[in-house]
């Protein structure tokens, strides 16, 4: 598998993650696009180095909630939503394209990606959304979401995600943050649970592992300990 990052969430004099010295360590960087973080300049200078790193690169759209950090539902209407994504993943790919850069994907960030795990329209509309930029865009979703279903009936490339940072629920949907188990919050348990992914099992809230197919994983960007988490991974790989 390989690894993807949540990234570009810093917003003016808000600081979020450490972008520079987490993109060394990561395969794929998710850019986010000025709903739940990232300003223009902070998403300019993080595909800027992600390009020079060799990384892939992928749009990371939100609802628009700067406030909540993309992580709360906000009700839209169908038009409001597709044309917030085409906004938003538009901008990504211009500004990549623009520094001779090409976009490999697209993952929806927080409350976004949860809804659309199980609602089928939202689901549908990300997908045309996509489908409608650039048909040979990857999408990255859950495996046997709404999401991936819609992105495949739309002729999509799915990759299928996973999360080493985060623990799941007993049908194998990622437990939500109100739980107080959801977040692994040390690197040495996200490294363990790195390694059980790997093997194709999920860690549950109630600490049991659960069969998970994957062929990429995140860590997320904001974690604060998500460089040594990395640093443990890239160790293990290669030395």
């Amino acid at each position: 598998m390989y690894i993807n990052c949540d990234m570009a969430e810093s917003y003016g004099n808000f600081k979020i993650g450490d972008d520079q010295n987490i993109i060394p360590y990561v395969d794929a960087c998710n850019i986010a696009c000025g709903f739940h973080g990232g300003d223009p300049l902070t998403i300019w200078n993080t595909i800027k180095m992600a390009i020079s790193a060799q990384k892939l690169i992928g749009a990371h759209p939100s609802y628009p909630d700067l406030v909540g950090f993309g992580r709360r539902h906000i009700q839209m209407t169908n038009d409001e939503l597709y044309t917030s994504l085409i906004y938003q993943i538009g901008a990504i790919k211009s500004i990549t394209e623009t520094q001779q850069g090409k976009l490999h994907h697209v993952k929806p960030h927080g409350a976004l990606y949860n809804y659309a795990t199980v609602d089928v329209n939202s689901a549908h509309i990300i997908a045309q959304a996509i489908h409608d930029i650039d048909i040979d865009l990857i999408v990255l979703a859950p495996a046997a979401s709404e999401l991936e279903k819609a992105a495949l009936e739309k002729g999509l490339e799915v990759h299928i995600e996973v999360f080493a940072d985060r623990r799941y629920d007993a049908m194998g949907r990622l437990a939500p943050r109100t739980h107080k188990h959801a977040v692994i919050k040390d690197a040495d348990d996200i490294y363990q649970h790195y390694q059980n992914l790997l093997q194709g099992f999920a860690l549950t809230i109630d600490g049991n592992l659960i069969p998970i197919k994957g062929q990429t994983v995140c860590l997320h960007g904001d974690h604060p300990f998500v460089i040594d988490a990395l640093k443990l991974i890239k160790k293990e790989h290669f030395g």
